[in-house]
């Protein structure tokens, strides 16, 4: 029997939440992509994608929820409200993964969002917004394309579009062949229009981190994502005969690489330890024993919570490699930047407020890494759940969550859903 929500539908819901249910779904993910290690390897626009776009698809339909797609394939599943032309409450993350990921980045979220879903629905509970959960696509697509969250961007601002759709890849493919092959080949559902109204959007994630597990901690309520600068550096050289070849005459670019590198190292440390920095992918040409080296590309990412460091100390990239390039030739392009996105409102309000009815310990913290939350919050009131993950491994196939923490974060997932549909 349908009930309205008040404080003992939220006392009794978490009884409705299938710590099997959800164990078991996520085990059925784990197998689209896997990998000999215990991982998935499920990347942006993939076959695997769509597969695990399918199996979700049938979940929903077999519960008579409706599906709608955007068009950039950004996935929606509803539960109606009792007045069901409020803007809905929306939850999700993603379902693609980096190169040999893990089991729980991402999906997690989306899985979490529909078991709260599937347990509102159980407890017979009325809202009075609808509730959606939804698959962003290409949030993992910064490992391909350089940039990530892809579809949230494009669905809070398709003004970008034109941008998005114009990157291209190592093998000179852009997002838009890709896209339009995924399309292609994925299910047909509803179409939804880019920006279509949302009240509120909360994220369900593994911390990606190590301070949850460190603290002892079950539940984090996120205050901010981190500002997040991404760099091209080139360094060109001269590729010459490693045996004749005297020091007085080389222009060694991996040699010009190794001293920006030093350097930047400098300029980067932090003994509070609050900036990231790291230099991720390096291409060594031509890349023979015998040759020096005669072109170097590599990137950097770097993040920090504060605009003003983000800013200074993301614009000494391209200082310290004019000034340490040597006899070489430096250039520096600069492949993102965002500003970071602090949280706060009805949303952590909620979360909070979830946290403490259902007595679980808990600490505020800032998300190191990007999420698609980050977009969505130009949209509408946002806010994220973190859940501890072990040693705070991620993008790695060891990544690995406890199921007694992941059904504590569908608890507070699914209470606050409720509450803010009823706000």
């Amino acid at each position: 029997m349908p009930v309205n929500a008040n404080s003992n539908s939220l006392d009794t819901l978490a009884g409705h939440v299938d710590q099997y249910r959800l164990w078991q779904r996520h085990l059925d993910m784990a197998r689209i992509g896997a990998t000999p290690l215990g991982g998935v390897h499920r990347l942006p626009f993939s076959k695997e994608d769509i597969q695990s776009r399918r199996l979700f698809l049938s979940w929903a339909d077999a519960r008579g929820f409706a599906s709608m797609m955007d068009d950039f394939g950004n996935l929606f599943v509803r539960r109606e409200g009792s007045e069901s032309g409020l803007a809905p409450v929306v939850s999700g993350s993603h379902s693609d993964t980096q190169p040999n990921g893990g089991r729980f980045d991402g999906i997690y979220g989306v899985l979490a969002a529909f078991e709260a879903l599937e347990a509102i629905d159980d407890a017979g509970i009325v809202t009075r917004r609808p509730i959606e959960v939804v698959i962003w696509t290409a949030e993992e697509a910064d490992a391909q394309f350089g940039v990530g969250c892809l579809g949230s961007q494009a669905h809070a601002d398709p003004d970008k579009l034109p941008q998005l759709m114009a990157i291209r890849n190592n093998q000179d493919i852009s997002v838009g062949t890709s896209l339009a092959e995924f399309l292609d080949d994925h299910p047909r559902v509803s179409h939804r229009q880019f920006r279509s109204p949302i009240a509120y959007y909360v994220e369900a994630h593994i911390e990606q981190g190590p301070e949850l597990e460190a603290q002892g901690k079950t539940i984090g309520i996120v205050t901010a994502i981190q500002g997040h600068r991404s760099f091209k550096v080139q360094i060109v050289g001269e590729a010459s005969h490693a045996g004749a070849t005297p020091e007085r005459l080389r222009k060694d670019a991996l040699v010009a690489a190794m001293e920006i590198f030093s350097e930047l190292r400098k300029v980067f440390h932090d003994p509070q330890d609050i900036v990231r920095f790291t230099v991720g992918e390096m291409d060594v040409a031509p890349g023979a024993m015998a040759v020096v080296p005669g072109s170097v590309t590599f990137t950097i990412d770097f993040r920090h919570p504060d605009p003003d460091i983000l800013r200074t100390l993301g614009d000494q990239i391209a200082v310290v490699a004019r000034e340490k390039a040597g006899r070489c030739e430096a250039s520096v392009s600069e492949l993102r930047h965002s500003s970071p996105v602090q949280f706060t409102g009805p949303v952590p309000d909620a979360i909070l407020k979830a946290v403490e009815s259902l007595n679980y310990s808990r600490m505020f913290l800032p998300s190191g890494a990007g999420h698609d939350a980050r977009y969505i919050a130009e949209l509408a009131p946002a806010g994220m759940i973190f859940i501890p993950c072990w040693r705070g491994i991620s993008h790695n196939e060891a990544e690995s969550a406890e199921l007694r923490d992941m059904v504590a974060g569908v608890n507070v997932l699914a209470n606050t859903l409720v509450q803010l549909a009823n706000l």
